[in-house]
């Protein structure tokens, strides 16, 4: 009886780890703005949506004001975070709705503005840790492209080694993971697709869990290469564990960082 007890109990053990396993999604930080690339014919208004969602699934997650927005542009930074107003939305399923921001940015002169944010940790008790991702897009203005490569200096980041704009459906997307300054070597990059952005018609409906979120790894440098089979938004994530911790209900817990890049791809036609 007591062996039958245990081995019920082992059962029911497994079950939940792989229950868990398999209701587990990636989580993205995101920044779309609505414009990857600014022409004269287009509004020099840009609208930034921040967000902390499962891109695929559209299923968002509260987001509080992050501590740091703002853009690069020519070498200089400029804070962004008093221009972030609070936005309600939810995803399909979803019963409530969730917090995120969003900004409108006047372009004013060409070049590349690479917008990035920091922001505040995200306690998920699935996993036990916190979560905090630093992300970044860069938007392209009047054809000057000078500076799209260039850090951010954030404590993990993506530095693209492709052009991350004016990019056709099926081309690839070559990245570098950074953590402090370094290399990751090896570096597991998470990559989904953005739902939102195919509109009714078209959007992506996966036929099981692995198709959700894709998964490569980075060579001893900390590059990766992806080819992406769809136009839309893409989004890049390199997950890393902080050398530091935060207290959650008096414990010390741990801190996962992600360095968050995101692409936009046309068909051509």
């Amino acid at each position: 009886m007591i062996r039958k007890s245990i081995s019920l109990i082992s059962v029911l053990i497994a079950a939940t780890m792989l229950l868990t396993a398999a209701t587990a999604h990636a989580h993205f930080g995101a920044i779309i703005p609505s414009d990857a690339i600014v022409t004269q014919k287009d509004s020099s208004i840009l609208k930034l949506d921040v967000k902390f969602i499962h891109p695929l699934e559209m299923h968002y997650m509260d987001m509080a004001k992050p501590s740091a927005f703002g853009v690069m542009h020519a070498g200089g930074k400029t804070a962004l975070l008093d221009k972030l107003s609070a936005a309600r939305s939810k995803g399909p399923g979803q019963n409530q709705k969730f917090t995120y921001w969003t900004a409108d940015y006047r372009i004013r002169r060409p070049g590349d503005y690479t917008f990035y944010v920091k922001p505040q940790p995200y306690w998920e008790p699935a996993e036990g840790l916190f979560i905090k991702h630093y992300t970044k897009v860069c938007v392209n203005a009047y054809g000057l492209s000078q500076s799209w490569d260039e850090p951010v200096g954030l404590e993990t980041e993506i530095i693209p080694l492709t052009r991350p704009y004016g990019l056709w459906t099926y081309n690839v997307f070559t990245g570098k993971v950074m953590l402090k300054g370094e290399p990751v070597p090896y570096a597991e990059v998470e990559v989904e697709y953005l739902n939102e952005s195919a509109g009714n018609i078209s959007r992506i409906h996966p036929p099981s869990a692995p198709y959700v979120t894709q998964v490569v790894m980075a060579d001893a440098n900390g590059v990766f290469t992806y080819a992406m089979p769809k136009a839309g938004w893409w989004g890049f994530s390199a997950l890393s564990e902080a050398d530091w911790t935060l207290k959650h209900k008096g414990e010390e817990k741990n801190v996962e960082i992600g360095a968050v890049y995101w692409v936009h791809t046309r068909d051509m036609k």
